[in-house]
């Protein structure tokens, strides 16, 4: 016969053991959809990982959005005041896209350090920072 003491003690263990198990699910689920968000200067800064799902935040300078001649594939570059990085994205981009405004690009850092972006999100209003960005502007 095993004591009420042991019994809760067994109890606690298997509630723990179920509970590290849900966390490692949980981890090895989000294993490849979790998307980091960098800004330009963490990419010239190398810490952002080649061929890592992330997100890129920051504004399109103004004069460096050029479209190939297919029509689909987009080259700007993104900025976040204190560095720069080239992006393309293959894909109709939204109405809001433009130089100047706000973007986040979804995608990988190939070894060139150049972005593919799989996704584009534009923000209309003009005054549009990602959060990282705003919080760096706000601590300068």
């Amino acid at each position: 016969m095993v004591k009420p003491k042991h019994q809760r003690l067994i109890l606690i263990l298997l509630a723990l053991v179920a509970l590290l198990g849900a966390v490692l699910l949980a981890m090895w689920g989000l294993q490849d959809r979790a998307a980091y968000f960098v800004t330009p200067a963490d990419i010239a800064a190398g810490k952002a990982a080649p061929d890592r799902a992330m997100r890129l935040g920051g504004m399109v300078v103004p004069g460096s959005l050029k479209r190939d001649a297919d029509g689909l594939t987009v080259r700007f570059t993104v900025s976040d005041g204190k560095a720069t990085a080239p992006v393309v994205f293959r894909g109709i981009t939204p109405d809001l896209f433009k130089e100047g405004s706000g973007v986040v690009a979804e995608g990988r850092l190939d070894p060139a350090g150049l972005f593919v972006a799989d996704n584009i999100l534009a923000k209309h209003d003009e005054r549009y920072m990602p959060p990282q960005m705003a919080n760096q502007a706000d601590a300068e």
